[in-house]
Formats: C-alpha cells, sequence, structure tokens
C-alpha cells in the first residue's frame, strides 16, 4: 500500500507536458499528414494546394503554379487575394504569421474568408510549416510585395515589404524537414496524377507544373479542363468501350450548396464511382455518394416499369446490377463539410444526401426520356447483370454453405494455423504444392496458415462472378478467407488479418500475383483498402563464403554483400544443380554430408564465393523458407495500397482486359524499365 501511495504522490501538476505552437505536429506529425514517408511527404504539397483551391473554389482565382526546384525546394503559387498581412487583434501577430503558425487559425471557421474550403480543419499550412526546415512566404497584396522567412515553423524575422507589384496572390516555397521524414523524394508521376484531378474537380483553372531539379530530366505540364468532371470520365474512359456516347452530366446549386454528377457506361464488369467534397476524394464515400446510388437504382427501375420493360411479375433491378460497367463522379460543394477526421476519408452531413438524389434523380430521368437510344442501351446492360447476378446467386449457393464460412468445411489443401484470433493469424497463398510443402513444414503454425495454388487461377478482368465461382482455386481461396466476395463481402468476417502473396521471383510468379492483385482489388476490394493484402518479398540470391551465408533481395544488395565478403565468386550453383543436390539414394547423400564435413576447414579459409540464385520457392529448404521470407522478425512483405482508385482502374483494364494492342503499347513503352528480368 506504501509503494501505491509513493506512486500516486510522483504524479502531479509537474508530470503533465504542455506542447505549445506547432510542437504537436513535430511530436506527432502522424496525427496531421497520416504518415511521415512518402505519402506523408506528398500531403506537404496537397495542403498548399488546396488552399490555393479554395481561393479559386472562392471565385478569386484561376491559375495555380507548382514547381519542384534544387535541393528538395517546393514553390506553390497562386493569383488570388493573397493571405492578409496586417495584425490580427487576437494574436498580435501578423495575419500570415499567425496563419502559419498557429493551428486551427486561417479564413475557413468564421464564414468571412470562404464559404466553401476544403482545409475544413485550417491546420494545413501551419503543418507545412512545423514539418519544413525551411519555409518562405511572398505575398503580393495592396500593391506591395511582403516576405517572411520561417525556420522549423519558428518565424527568422518580421514580415516586411520589399518591392511593389501590379499583381495579387501568394507564394509558399518550403523544404521538407529530413529529420522528420523517412522519404524526401518527391514523386513527380504522383504529383502530376493528383494535381490532374484537381484540375478536372475545379472547372475553368489553370495548374502548371514543372520539374527544374538538377538531377531531373526538365519537365513542364499546364492542365486546363473547360468540361470539369464530364472530361475525367472521358478520360477514364479512354482505353474502354462504352455503351453510349453521350456523357450524362448535371451541374446545379441548392441551399449554398453546389451538386455535380457525371457518368457513363461501359462494357466492362467492374464499378468505378469516385465521390468528392470540396474537391477532397472521399475513399468511404459519405452520405453524398448514399443519395447518388439511391437515386441511380429507383431511376432506371422507374423508368423500366414506365417503359414496360419490367413487367409487374419481375423483381426489380438491384443496386448490383444497375452499377455494372457504370463509371461516374459525383462532386460536391457545400459550406460546412463534416468529415471523419483530418484525412476526410467519409463525409456525414445528412442533408448532402437528400439535396444529391433529389438534383440527380430529377436530373437523371429527363436524361433517359430525352435520349432513348443511350437509355436502350444503359438498361439493356443492366438486364444483362441482373441475369448474371441470378447465375452467380446459384453458384454461391452452391459451395459458400453456411458451414465453409464459418470455418467448419476449409479446403482440403488449406493448412490452417491453430489461433482462431484474426488479428494475429496470416494466410501465406503460395505458388505450386514444391513451395507449399516448404512452406508449410517452415512456417509457425500457430498463426501461419498456407494454401497453395495449383497453376493460374482464372483472369478475373473478364469473367463474371458465376464464371469464376466454378474454378476451383478461387473457390478454395473464398472459403478459407470467410468474408464472400463481391458485394456480399463481409470484412468482419475475414479469418486473417494479413493475407500474403508468396510467388516465385519469375515471370510466371509475376503473372499468377498479378491474376491475385486483380481478383482481390476487383472482387475483395475492401481488404485492398483496409490494409489487408501483402505481397512477401523471397531473396534472390544466397552468398556463401566459408560457413557464412547471406542473403540478397536485389542486384545491388548481392553487389554490395559480394564487396563486403571480399574474395572471387568461384561459381553460380543453378537451379538444376540444386535440384540434382537432394535427389539420389541415401548413401549418396551421406557421401556428400561426409565430403561437406571433411572440406569444412579448408572451405573456411577460402576467398571463393559461392553464388545461388533462387529461381523458385522450392529450392530454399524450409529453414532457409522461414529465415528469409515467413520469419516476421526477419521478413521484408510491402503492404499493398490503391491512392488514386481511378488509376488502378485503368491500369488493371489495361493489363488484364481483352484489348491485346493497349498491352502491346504499355509493354514497349515500359520495357526498358524492367529490372531482373528473365528470359
Amino acid at each position: 500500500m506504501e509503494d501505491k501511495k509513493k506512486i500516486k504522490s510522483d504524479y502531479g501538476a509537474d508530470s503533465i507536458t504542455v506542447l505549445e505552437g506547432l510542437d504537436p505536429v513535430r511530436k506527432r506529425p502522424g496525427m496531421y499528414i497520416g504518415s511521415t514517408s512518402s505519402a506523408g511527404l506528398h500531403h506537404l504539397i496537397w495542403e498548399v494546394v488546396d488552399n490555393c483551391i479554395d481561393e479559386a473554389m472562392a471565385g478569386y482565382a484561376d491559375e495555380v503554379s507548382v514547381r519542384l526546384l534544387n535541393n528538395g525546394i517546393v514553390e506553390v503559387a497562386d493569383n488570388g487575394r493573397g493571405i492578409p498581412v496586417e495584425r490580427h487583434k487576437v494574436t498580435g501577430l501578423s495575419a500570415l504569421e499567425t496563419v502559419l503558425t498557429k493551428l486551427h487559425a486561417g479564413g475557413k471557421f468564421g464564414g468571412g474568408g470562404y464559404k466553401i474550403s476544403g482545409g475544413l480543419h485550417g491546420v494545413g499550412v501551419s503543418v507545412v510549416n512545423a514539418l519544413s526546415e525551411y519555409l518562405k512566404a511572398e505575398i503580393h497584396r495592396d500593391g506591395k510585395i511582403w516576405e517572411q522567412e520561417y525556420k522549423i515553423g519558428k518565424p527568422l524575422k518580421n514580415i516586411k515589404a520589399v518591392g511593389t507589384t501590379k499583381k495579387t496572390g501568394t507564394i509558399i516555397s518550403f523544404k521538407a524537414d529530413q529529420s522528420i521524414f523517412t522519404e524526401t523524394e518527391f514523386d513527380w508521376g504522383k504529383i502530376l496524377d493528383r494535381l490532374r484531378q484537381q484540375t478536372y474537380l475545379t472547372k475553368g483553372i489553370t495548374i502548371n507544373i514543372s520539374d527544374e531539379r538538377p538531377k531531373h530530366s526538365p519537365k513542364k505540364y499546364k492542365f486546363y479542363f473547360e468540361g470539369g468532371i464530364k472530361s475525367y470520365i472521358k478520360s477514364l474512359h479512354r482505353q474502354k468501350n462504352v455503351k453510349h456516347d453521350t456523357v450524362f452530366y448535371i451541374e446545379k446549386e441548392i441551399n449554398e450548396c453546389k451538386i455535380e454528377v457525371a457518368l457513363q457506361y461501359n462494357d466492362e464488369y467492374n464499378e468505378t464511382t469516385l465521390p468528392f467534397a470540396n474537391n477532397i476524394y472521399n475513399v468511404d464515400g459519405g452520405t453524398h455518394l448514399i443519395g447518388f446510388k439511391t437515386a441511380l437504382t429507383r431511376t432506371l427501375n422507374s423508368y423500366a416499369r414506365s417503359k414496360n420493360i419490367l413487367k409487374e411479375k419481375d423483381e426489380n433491378l438491384t443496386g448490383e446490377d444497375v452499377r455494372e460497367g457504370l463509371t461516374a463522379i459525383v462532386s460536391v460543394k457545400l459550406p460546412d463539410p463534416q468529415f471523419e477526421g483530418q484525412t476526410k476519408g467519409k463525409l456525414g452531413n445528412a442533408e448532402m444526401k437528400t439535396y444529391v438524389e433529389q438534383i440527380f434523380g430529377e436530373s437523371f430521368s429527363m436524361f433517359l426520356e430525352e435520349n432513348p437510344k443511350e437509355a436502350e442501351s444503359i438498361i439493356g446492360k443492366c438486364f444483362l447483370s441482373a441475369q448474371a447476378r441470378l447465375a452467380a446467386r446459384t453458384a454461391r449457393a452452391s459451395i459458400l454453405r453456411k458451414g465453409a464460412l464459418e470455418g467448419m468445411t476449409l479446403p482440403g489443401k488449406l493448412a490452417d494455423c491453430s489461433s482462431n484470433k484474426a488479428a494475429e493469424c496470416e494466410l501465406y497463398i503460395v505458388e505450386g504444392d514444391s513451395a507449399g510443402g516448404s512452406a508449410k513444414q517452415g512456417r509457425d503454425r500457430r498463426f501461419q496458415a498456407i494454401l497453395p495454388l495449383r497453376g493460374k487461377i482464372l483472369n478475373v478482368e473478364r469473367a463474371r462472378l458465376d464464371k469464376m465461382l466454378v474454378n476451383n482455386e478461387i473457390k478454395n481461396l473464398v472459403i478459407a478467407l470467410g468474408t464472400n466476395i463481391g458485394d456480399q463481402i463481409d470484412i468482419e468476417k475475414l479469418r486473417y488479418s494479413r493475407i500474403i502473396i508468396m510467388t516465385d521471383a519469375d515471370v510466371d510468379g509475376s503473372h499468377i500475383r498479378t491474376l491475385l492483385l486483380t481478383l482481390f482489388f476487383r472482387y475483395f476490394n475492401p481488404l485492398v483498402t483496409n490494409g489487408n493484402i501483402y505481397i512477401a518479398q523471397p531473396p534472390l540470391y544466397q552468398i556463401k563464403k566459408g560457413s557464412s551465408s547471406k542473403y540478397a533481395y536485389t542486384e545491388e544488395e548481392k553487389n554490395k554483400i559480394i564487396k563486403e565478403l571480399g574474395g572471387d565468386v568461384k561459381e553460380e550453383e543453378t537451379a538444376e544443380e540444386t535440384e540434382e543436390s537432394r535427389e539420389g539414394t541415401e548413401e549418396e547423400t551421406k557421401n556428400k554430408k561426409s565430403k561437406k564435413s571433411a572440406d569444412k576447414d579448408e572451405e573456411k579459409k577460402s576467398k571463393k564465393l559461392f553464388i545461388q540464385r533462387y529461381k523458385g520457392l522450392g529450392e530454399m529448404n524450409p529453414e532457409q523458407l522461414w529465415e528469409t521470407t515467413m520469419n516476421p522478425a526477419s521478413r521484408i512483405v510491402k503492404q499493398v495500397t490503391v491512392e488514386d482508385a481511378g488509376k488502378a482502374d485503368i491500369v488493371f483494364d489495361m493489363l488484364m482486359g481483352d484489348d491485346v494492342s493497349k498491352r502491346k503499347n504499355f509493354i514497349q513503352t515500359h520495357a526498358k524499365n524492367v529490372s531482373n528480368l528473365d528470359i
């Protein structure tokens, strides 16, 4: 009891740490930008650009420029009003310094600065300042050029006028703090994709991007799309066959909220619906997406009934039926968006469901009446989907029995783990029985399950659900996961928190991995967005010198290890030689072991290096497979994520779809960039 009292008395006011100003951001950067990896690094650019877009949405700017400069500096400029520079009566600082050094300070709270903005929380540019080793703000306003510099969030000097100008606008230049971020190299392609998307979503704005880094070839782009999200739909359908030529589009305001919807159907089986609120992509949807889906299903059913296409005895088309082959963008702009968290993954404003449902429903109904040919193509597509759904229902009923989904009748090939706690369990999907045998022997049976695949699974990009469920390998995988599949997936029933794809490091292994990723992206998408899918990284080489042995996962790592170990490369053990060493009689095996033992001392003294190139997982014995690829303490696994659903959809369609010419063109364009290619 005395010890407890002593512990309690030590906990007083002095134990409470107060982080002032921008200190909380530097202490816990992940709370504000998601991570300190590449995604968080690029988030700095998005935060500054979002402020420029806010000026454009408010009608004060029509041009934004982003420049990647020398030494990791990024410059973002707009031709808006310019951040105010006069003294702020509450803080006693200039308005500029207040915005850059105080969290939750900006023109987005009181209603006087912006009616509509993406940066709801008002922490964007101050967070960028906090996480930058250097930041410079240049303001063009009231005929003067104002300037102020910062270091790690602290002003180096007071704001001052350094010249005169006839322009207005804001220029923010910053360099990310290398002590905060694990990655400091900006990805040109990622920036290009994001800013192209923002240009589509803000009709009438021009965005300029230039790469002026010395180590990169100079590049410049200018984006301007008069059609806005209507142009976005056409862009997403560049490599697809559309069912109707006319893109449906509606733009309307209601109670200070702006609703924009564009859609078009293609001849594929997958849906791509991208919801945005104040130009922010809502990965988890929200009320605006619910309103859109409700109105779409109701309107198409009403039209089919009114034209007697759906008879009185017929069932209504379902949401799944009317969204097959749909590409749609739902973009809303509203004064007071209620998001879930700083990442803004889901919109929560209840009124947006009503607004979108009403405006889109009325407009789409009119579109169908005025465009009978387009309406016929859309309804025909929906009816084909309904027929496939009924066939899939029968297929599901035959294999996805209640007992199977609850784990009572698991596939015979599945070597399950002993734990029944999904949070600690992982499933290895392994290529072939040979690798499956090594994995089963080398695994930790407590929490690691193994499911070997026989050959290559069906390419689901070219098949509907009813055809897929006939495939035994897919059937076994669905039962093993326990989640069901497609629109009936229930992630709460997932039996393993990590699903790890483990294939050979060759062309066939890459193909099998791509087929599995296509399956997960198209029919188990919640597992991808939830971060449950991983790719194992087996080593390419084993490098031995004497009794020491090291593994290399890349060519560069192999060369580094060779340099570290020193000596000369004696020979490369081929896959065939390795296999032969495992065959033969028991007596031959004993003789080999005896010879190795006799030569052991001599080998230790040798400067020769022995290199084995692993062509397949089956070449590794269980101990090696555990040590290199399956041991959580030493393995390397890559988590599969999707940053841009629209772009991912295009890539899967191109690589796995029916159009060979698109795939051939892609291969010819990127062939020179492929590394570790075995022919």
